[in-house]
């Protein structure tokens, strides 16, 4: 019997190739995503597709509101995005669409999902180098969560906590690209862009550094942009 993993599923670039990765681990891969009153809900079509591409055992999705308090200006529409920002200030400033505490808030509901289906493994697609701003995608604070899982489960407590993978942490975002092409992930069905029009709007701090990786590789992004930077 293979080892079941649970996979949070956004439909990005990054949580799409772990997904792949999980499915090429050899994982009986089950996907959760979140409609969490995102203004790019654009990206739960996306996760619907890559997960139906991998023929994931289960996909769910949980809903809730966050936007009723803000915070965010992935969640607060009257809060500019932020456009054309340096990358030297995506690494060092934690930005605008850092929404509060949602990698907490994602691992809670996948550790319960986990827990429930006896999965050994939640892959994660946090990565700590190109987009250090956010202070949940990095290394101390899964570190912290996993002592979390150890001590908050059943499971843990009896010695067998589900384990967190994030096997992107400390790759580049060109590495991450180079991985998912090895791996067959369909750049053209996944999604990152924060603003969650029909086209991906190029400006944003995630199509930025999105094209920036295809460039750098030689690539050109399958997506359709209405400005490519």
């Amino acid at each position: 019997m293979n080892a079941k993993a649970l996979i949070l599923l956004s439909g990005g670039l990054d949580s799409s190739t772990v997904l792949y990765q999980a499915k090429a681990d050899g994982c009986d891969c089950y996907a959760l995503s979140f409609d969490y009153g995102q203004r790019h809900r654009r990206e739960l079509d996306a996760a619907n597709t890559i997960a139906r591409l991998v023929g994931v055992v289960e996909h769910r999705l949980v809903s809730f509101d966050i936007a009723q308090w803000g915070g965010s200006s992935l969640t607060d529409t009257t809060m500019a995005l932020p456009e054309g920002r340096p990358l030297s200030a995506m690494a060092s400033e934690v930005p605008t669409t850092y929404v509060p505490a949602r990698n907490t808030i994602f691992l809670s509901f996948g550790l319960s999902y986990a827990e429930a289906i006896e999965a050994d493994w939640i892959y994660i697609g946090v990565n700590a180098l190109d987009y250090s701003g956010y202070p949940d995608c990095r290394p101390d604070y899964t570190d912290a969560m996993q002592e979390v899982f150890r001590l908050g489960t059943k499971r843990g407590r009896e010695g067998n906590p589900t384990t967190i993978l994030k096997p992107l942490i400390h790759l580049k975002k060109t590495e991450i690209i180079e991985m998912g092409n090895r791996l067959g992930v369909p750049w053209e069905q996944t999604w990152s862009c924060y603003a969650g029009g029909e086209a991906a709007c190029g400006k944003c701090d995630s199509c930025l550094l999105r094209l920036k990786a295809f460039a750098d590789l030689g690539l050109s992004d399958p997506l359709p942009y209405i400005t490519r930077g």
